[in-house]
């Protein structure tokens, strides 16, 4: 006997049905952590080659929008390496670097601010402000927000100076606060005032993440970068840690490559100064935001606080690695 035309409708509408079912299933999935995260602060440092492959930026200001939509107060912290070194280039100025850091001299200085908060900022305000009126662009200059005095790094033994690089001295959170309190998404430029001789000071991205991350006691630190994570034993290997405690990551500090530093310094800062994670993932994959807060499996590495010594931690480093079942 052959099916009438409304069995047939009904067949399709079952196999409509099932196909739109994994869907769901993504959408319950992320529901323990949109209720673990509902209210909290994430302060994302944006950088690597999400600052300038089109899909990716496009792909991370759809991110930061999912965030502030689900209840997040999502902060962005940006740099700007290749823009910079791009328009020294234009400017006849040559790009040096010392201990890791980018010599800055006044006329590169004045460069490095015109890029940073001129064009960087401006696209990726412009970026986010696509999904809404939400987005607010500042650098550490406005309202003191970062302060820094002369930073000096010691080669071989011997104090070096390498021009306008900042350290940073004092976070004033009140500006950003306010716009988060305003249900804003502030994006802020790693320029620093100073606190002692009237210079702008230009100051390490990865470090200011992390410092404005624990003055706003964040939830969570994100880093993005152009790797995986933190891998396991490089390059005989390209496995990643999955998790690591705060002195687990002290222990590792002196054996990793002078790109990594800065951004394990900084994470190790944020959970030592009451940010409960610090994540550094892979900013080359569209949505990694999203994969690594909504998803049980997470991305890339996260460094969490060392447990009280009198008490036992029950994290994991499998699935949920841990963290993610754990109430605030």
């Amino acid at each position: 006997m052959s099916n009438q035309p409304g069995d047939k409708t009904a067949d399709q509408s079952t196999t409509r049905k099932h196909k739109a079912l994994p869907k769901a299933q993504t959408l319950i999935e992320a529901l323990p952590w949109l209720t673990r995260h509902h209210g909290k602060t994430v302060v994302i440092k944006f950088g690597g080659n999400a600052m300038i492959d089109e899909e990716l930026k496009a792909a991370f200001a759809q991110d930061v929008v999912f965030l502030r939509h689900a209840g997040l107060k999502p902060v962005v912290v940006h740099g700007g390496g290749p823009q910079i070194s791009a328009a020294l280039d234009r400017h006849g100025i040559v790009s040096e670097f010392k201990a890791g850091l980018r010599v800055t001299t006044e006329d590169a200085m004045d460069v490095v601010r015109m890029v940073l908060a001129g064009q960087v900022q401006r696209e990726l305000v412009g970026l986010l402000n696509q999904h809404g009126p939400l987005a607010v662009g500042l650098t550490g200059e406005d309202a003191h927000t970062i302060t820094a005095t002369k930073h000096q790094p010691v080669i071989e033994g011997e104090q070096v100076d390498i021009g306008r690089v900042g350290e940073i001295t004092a976070i004033d959170t009140g500006a950003i606060s306010a716009l988060l309190e305003d249900g804003r998404i502030p994006v802020v430029s790693s320029i620093a005032r100073s606190q002692d001789d009237g210079h702008v000071y230009n100051v390490n991205a990865d470090t200011a993440a992390a410092a404005l991350a624990a003055a706003l006691g964040a939830e969570t630190l994100m880093v993005l970068t152009d790797v995986e994570g933190l891998y396991e034993d490089w390059p005989n290997s390209d496995e990643v840690i999955s998790r690591l405690t705060a002195s687990q990551l002290e222990k590792l500090l002196p054996e990793l490559s002078s790109g990594m530093v800065p951004k394990m310094e900084g994470c190790l800062h944020a959970v030592r100064n009451g940010v409960r994670t610090a994540r550094v993932i892979d900013g080359r994959v569209q949505h990694s935001i999203l994969l690594e807060i909504f998803t049980d499996e997470g991305i890339g590495t996260m460094v969490v606080p060392d447990a009280p010594a009198d008490s036992k931690s029950d994290r994991g480093d499998k699935g949920d690695r841990g963290d993610k079942g754990e109430t605030a």
